[in-house]
């Protein structure tokens, strides 16, 4: 049956009590189901501010697990044999102090190895400077002059006249990557000493009116080592 548009307004009107009281219930059950919201952290307040005992001592032995230098380990240690705000204290600030003493042992390391000018200029720099300063250096300043040390190396090695093989491989090192510098003076550079060494090895062998013993000699060092072969270049034959 079509309803007139006064038979309309009867029926809505008998149901608007309805639908004003499902509405609430409805608006009720939306924001039950919504997800709560994370607790925001005050500014200035640390996320250990917060923490139990047992969730701060479990973080202090995730520290731990993954083998911290001395002096963050001896520090860790000693909170945890300690009360809830020891531990909670070597969190928020003693980690960070400890953490710098070990950086600062690795760098004084460093510098006992003798290294390069250019790490021990930035190494000092870092010990003389923040302790942001020093996690720089070892994280990606170390590498930086440890490369430039490797270049000076390498120009120096150019400098001496080498033969054609040291030559190639010196220029092609300094034309790559900080790694091809440093697999150049590892490895690089003794191969390629040994091609030129070689080389020589066989010169002296086409020398007319060689002798048995240097002919003997030279032979061996050529199936020797790198290490032989250059001995022999530059000592053994003039021994024989």
């Amino acid at each position: 049956m079509k309803l007139t548009r006064p038979a309309l307004a009867l029926a809505i009107g008998a149901l608007a009590p309805a639908l004003l009281l499902a509405t609430p219930a409805l608006a009720a059950g939306q924001a039950a189901a919504a997800p709560a919201k994370a607790t925001a952290i005050t500014a200035g307040e640390s996320p250990y501010d917060t923490m139990s005992d047992a969730e701060l001592r479990a973080e202090v032995n995730r520290i731990l697990a993954g083998k911290p230098g001395k002096g963050v380990t001896s520090a860790a240690h000693k909170a945890l044999a300690g009360t809830t705000e020891d531990v909670r204290t070597f969190l928020k600030t003693g980690l960070a102090k400890a953490q710098d003493e070990d950086n600062m042992v690795a760098i004084l390391r460093i510098l006992g190895g003798k290294p390069g000018k250019g790490v021990t200029r930035e190494a000092n720099k870092a010990l003389d400077g923040t302790p942001a300063d020093r996690i720089a250096f070892l994280k990606t300043g170390l590498a930086k002059a440890q490369d430039e040390d490797n270049m000076v190396a390498i120009l120096r090695i150019l400098g001496g006249k080498p033969g054609k093989g040291v030559t190639r491989e010196a220029n092609k090192a300094l034309d790559g990557t900080p790694a091809d510098r440093t697999a150049f003076l590892k490895t690089g550079l003794r191969l390629a000493q040994a091609e030129d060494d070689r080389v020589e090895a066989f010169r002296i062998l086409a020398r007319p009116g060689l002798s048995d013993a240097l002919r003997a000699a030279a032979v061996k060092a050529i199936e020797g080592t790198p290490e032989e072969l250059r001995y022999f270049i530059t000592v053994g034959q003039f021994q024989v």
